[in-house]
């Protein structure tokens, strides 16, 4: 049996911060593969399923970040859960956003909801970090993690959340390089093709960049654009 946990905090006014990103992951993975409904169980919201033939439990606190361990302790030890088959979904500030990597074990880097946790069933669990960039302000940190996404990281974030709950099968079977692969691939922004160059109506050449060379323009270089605005800090940061 698994325990996957999406770490965030409870409430309405927290549902789209960039530090609820566990939540989100921890949500689509329930929608894809048609788990249980939500019940509140174990200081949490709890949900049951099936992965690729194993029983997976998922869990999101409801205890507030910094209290998030009381609810995963609280899970593990009555299903008997080993640290081992913990894997906890996580917001990673030091991640471009749409990043992933995973790691078993190692310090919680500041991260209030991982060092509550470690005090409650150690520190050998699986993280799942997901990247959400940071400010260039250190000052700044704190209110860029509790801010909500913005408009332009609609462009990154679903595509992203959908590879990480698409391909966890891959990391139930221990597959971790395989996991991060096939979302990485999921996420890529598309490449300019050459019939997105545009031409004038007049037939004449199109318009150049500052380097002399035809500008790129259509849907694929637009959304290669939003890929750019969205790994960038918003506002005067």
């Amino acid at each position: 049996m698994w325990l996957v946990v999406g770490l965030g905090n409870p409430g309405t006014e927290y549902a789209g911060n960039r530090h609820n990103i566990g939540f989100m992951a921890v949500d689509d993975l329930v929608r894809r593969h048609s788990f249980s409904g939500w019940r509140a169980k174990y200081s949490g919201e709890l949900a049951d399923g099936e992965i690729a033939g194993q029983r997976v439990l998922a869990l999101k606190p409801m205890t507030y970040m910094n209290r998030s361990g009381q609810s995963v302790g609280e899970v593990a030890r009555f299903f008997k859960i080993a640290p081992e088959n913990i894997i906890v979904l996580h917001d990673e500030l030091e991640l471009p956003p749409g990043k992933l990597r995973t790691k078993q074990g190692g310090g919680h880097a500041g991260h209030n909801g991982l060092r509550d946790i470690d005090a409650h069933v150690g520190a050998n669990y699986w993280r799942v970090r997901l990247g959400i960039g940071r400010p260039h302000d250190k000052a700044l940190v704190h209110k860029w993690v509790l801010g909500d996404f913005g408009k332009a990281d609609e462009v990154w974030l679903d595509p992203f959340l959908q590879a990480v709950s698409k391909n966890i099968a891959l990391l139930l079977k221990g597959d971790h390089a395989g996991f991060q692969n096939k979302v990485t691939l999921a996420t890529q922004p598309p490449k300019p093709k050459k019939a997105d160059v545009a031409k004038p109506a007049d037939g004449g050449a199109a318009p150049a960049t500052a380097g002399g060379k035809p500008a790129a323009t259509g849907p694929n270089t637009t959304m290669a654009a939003a890929f750019a605005a969205a790994a960038k800090p918003e506002g005067k940061l």
